[in-house]
């Protein structure tokens, strides 16, 4: 056998590795969910994350996980991440969004002006099982119905969709040339088409009012809500602690040092752009910089929002430069490839988006304290929105897992081995009815975990508030 026969499989040989996968880890195992009996404290494991954010934002990132068992989810992505870990793995990897709970799928833009469906956060990409991805989202389905007080078999049905819906797609992707799969995205347009028939008629305008409003989410309308005019210049309009621009958060000197830094990161990020996009990020210039909060997971990491001009003052860019951190897989999965976080984020995203965003980049830089940091930046608004799960009906949800679960499926078919994957699924609904039972057992585990913080603010061990 030569070297490229050994190093390519044939198909067989791939369908082949899927189903021994089987032997291992029968598809009914994946039902099972039970706490560790050496489990690290849930609280323990959000504060140690907390040691690294920046102390004023933290009670922020407690008060939103407060709220509710979901965004207490939103924001336990460490959490969940040593449970998987801890669970039976089929072996096979494929690059993970990390964080694949229902609201990081949502419509984008592409830099050729098509709205898409797709995947958004990539923070805690990573290579890894494939199946870590599932079970976070259908975690999240189930966490979200039984906020909307859907019963049981509502949810078990939302999950199992879902999962057939990523099964079906994967064995697709399977049958697929290679490019053939790289092509493939999710159109809004099509996508709005092809669901309008299963939609009743107020999920129907619901749906096309958030294409319509996704479209105008872009630059002119971040500068219309974000900014005002100071003296003859625009500058970010303060709304502390959410949005507090630089010259409010530091004294004079320090400030002009972080400046000049946050203004050289945009210089050297640039480098990591493709040659068309650095000459246009070129045209523009940086006339106003302001610290930002944003999500649950992110709140206390560094994230600075930057206002660029062009042409003229109805030119506007903005730039998001968003820290980042280890990904919280890495101690059950491995490390990254790279060893600049912010990379590791670029890289995954790529990877794993149809089309990522056209500005999307990285640096490492040296903050006020000596310490190096590592960014990825990106565009702040742009063409983006959000799916409102507390309005979803049983039937919405689950057209809308179906979505997420074919779109997850794609993700991972550019970069795993889908015929393994779909070989390992199969045609039965064995993997979709044990993620079913699995899901639930985890929004057990995961408000016993929320109740834990609550506890924990009772007693004054964590500090939490509200913004």
């Amino acid at each position: 056998m030569s070297e490229a026969e050994h190093t390519h499989p044939t198909p067989q040989e791939r369908a082949a590795r899927g189903r021994a996968a089987r032997t291992l880890v029968p598809r009914s195992r994946h039902a099972e969910f039970a706490p560790a009996a050496d489990r690290p404290e849930p609280v323990a494991v959000i504060e140690r994350q907390s040691a690294s954010r920046l102390p004023e934002l933290v009670p922020i990132r407690y008060g939103r996980m407060l709220e509710s068992p979901f965004r207490f989810f939103r924001g336990a992505a460490a959490i969940m991440a040593q449970d998987l870990a801890a669970a039976p793995s089929t072996g096979l990897r494929a690059q993970l969004c990390g964080d694949a709970h229902l609201l990081n799928f949502r419509l984008l833009a592409s830099p050729e002006r098509h709205l898409v469906f797709d995947v958004n956060d990539f923070d805690e990409t990573l290579p890894g099982p494939w199946e870590w991805d599932v079970k976070r989202l259908s975690a999240s389905l189930v966490i979200a119905g039984r906020a909307n007080g859907f019963d049981g078999p509502e949810r078990a049905h939302v999950v199992r969709e879902t999962v057939r819906s990523y099964r079906e797609a994967m064995d697709g992707f399977a049958g697929m040339r290679n490019l053939d799969v790289w092509y493939t995205r999710i159109d809004a347009d099509e996508l709005y088409g092809a669901l309008g028939e299963e939609l009743d008629k107020r999920a129907q305008r619901r749906v096309s009012r958030a294409l319509v409003k996704a479209r105008t989410r872009d630059h002119l309308q971040a500068l219309e809500r974000l900014a005002h005019v100071v003296g003859d210049e625009l500058r970010i309009a303060p709304d502390p602690p959410l949005v507090t621009p630089l010259g409010d958060l530091l004294p004079g000197v320090e400030r002009e040092r972080l400046e000049l830094q946050l203004r050289e990161l945009v210089d050297r990020y640039a480098r990591t752009l493709q040659a068309d996009r650095r000459a246009l990020l070129a045209q523009y210039r940086v006339v106003d910089m302001a610290r930002k909060v944003v999500g649950v997971g992110s709140v206390g990491t560094r994230c600075w929002i930057l206002l660029l001009l062009g042409r003229d003052d109805a030119d506007p860019l903005f730039l998001q430069a968003k820290e980042a951190q280890e990904s919280v897989l890495a101690p059950f999965a491995g490390p990254a490839p790279s060893a600049n976080q912010g990379e590791r984020v670029v890289s995954g995203q790529r990877l794993m988006q149809t089309t990522s965003d056209m500005f999307l980049g990285w640096e490492r830089v040296e903050g006020l304290d000596g310490r190096r940091r590592d960014f990825y930046l990106r565009q702040l608004r742009d063409w983006k929105a959000i799916p409102r799960t507390d309005t979803m009906t049983p039937g919405v949800m689950l057209l809308f897992g179906r979505l997420c679960g074919a779109t997850l499926a794609r993700a991972h078919a550019r970069s795993g081995d889908r015929i393994a994957i779909a070989a390992y699924l199969g045609r039965s609904d064995a993997f979709d009815r044990a993620l079913a039972q699995f899901a639930e057992s985890y929004a057990d585990q995961n408000e016993r975990d929320h109740r834990a913080l609550e506890e924990a603010a009772r007693a004054g061990r964590v500090t939490a508030k509200s913004a």
